[in-house]
């Protein structure tokens, strides 16, 4: 089998968290925009054939574009439907020959590939996670959605027990490691963080702490509840592209300087490669999608 070591390949960042509501599909058509703007050539793949809000974000957008005769960064993107036929087995199947044709579409074309995920676990699910380079996973700041990742005690913060989300994260890891040998960057990141200083909020952060030390993830601050994402969904914008008035259907505000200046954080606290993106160079996709192969078997 072909090795992949010094070989360049698209950094894959899947957004995964097995709770509805936490802004997994807003934060990956951001980081899609954002790094479009930033000049690299990204891909985008919807695994979520319930929702497929990235989806409707991505047609949107382009259907904004083509009312204003405009020319705005678009990232290729794909949507993988779930298969319904009666077999689990025929259906995972061909559900990663789904993957893997969309992986291949972007194989030596994309610097970044952003897979946004269910909110519920699948074999889709599953394979994303293993593809993972940076696995981003936002949590609004509340004792519920900690609960995604792992218990805790309700008075000290300690670790009660980790989810089935966290053990799918580690088994991914498992993976990814007898894919190319890798490790994957998980990231949690802390949406709707409360101002007020509670108790709650230090119990959250406590939690979080304690289960970053016990699995080895990061902890990064994300983005404040803001209206104006819902705004902005139904013509497919951004806070990165330029908000006048014909763009948007109305007056942009400070929050959205707010929320650009909150996301633009959030993109440096990934430590994504954007210096090697990019140097132009041989990727291994393939590689990499043909180890997975033998893996999924």
């Amino acid at each position: 089998m072909e090795s992949n070591r010094g070989r360049a390949h698209a950094h894959v960042i899947v957004l995964g968290n097995e709770k509805g509501g936490s802004g997994k599909s807003t934060t990956a058509f951001h980081l899609a925009i954002y790094l479009a703007y930033e000049g690299f050539r990204v891909a985008t793949i919807d695994t979520d054939s319930r929702q497929q809000t990235l989806t409707a974000y991505v047609t949107n957008r382009r259907e904004r574009a083509r009312q204003l005769g405009i020319k705005i960064p678009q990232p290729t993107h794909f949507h993988l439907p779930q298969p319904r036929g009666d077999s689990r087995t025929a259906n995972d199947r061909a559900v990663f020959e789904m993957f893997r044709s969309a992986i291949a579409e972007v194989e030596g074309y994309a610097d970044f590939v952003i897979i946004d995920t269910p909110g519920f676990d699948t074999h889709l699910t599953r394979l994303a996670h293993s593809l993972a380079d940076t696995l981003v996973t936002p949590l609004n700041d509340s004792l519920i959605d900690l609960d995604v990742i792992g218990r805790i005690d309700p008075e000290t913060g300690d670790i009660r027990e980790l989810s089935h989300y966290t053990r799918l994260v580690q088994r991914a890891r498992s993976e990814r490691l007898n894919i190319d040998g890798r490790s994957i960057d998980w990231v949690l990141v802390r949406n709707r963080i409360s101002m007020l200083g509670s108790r709650n909020a230090r119990l959250v952060l406590t939690g979080l702490e304690n289960i970053s030390a016990r699995v080895g993830c990061r902890i990064a601050d994300g983005i404040a509840e803001r209206v104006i994402f819902r705004s902005l969904f139904p013509f497919g914008m951004t806070v990165f592209d330029p908000l006048d008035e014909e763009m948007l259907g109305g007056a942009p505000s400070m929050s959205h300087v707010t929320a650009r200046q909150e996301y633009r954080a959030l993109a440096d606290a990934l430590n994504l490669p954007l210096a090697s993106r990019r140097v132009a160079g041989q990727r291994g996709e393939g590689a990499r999608m043909s180890k997975l192969e033998e893996t999924a078997a």
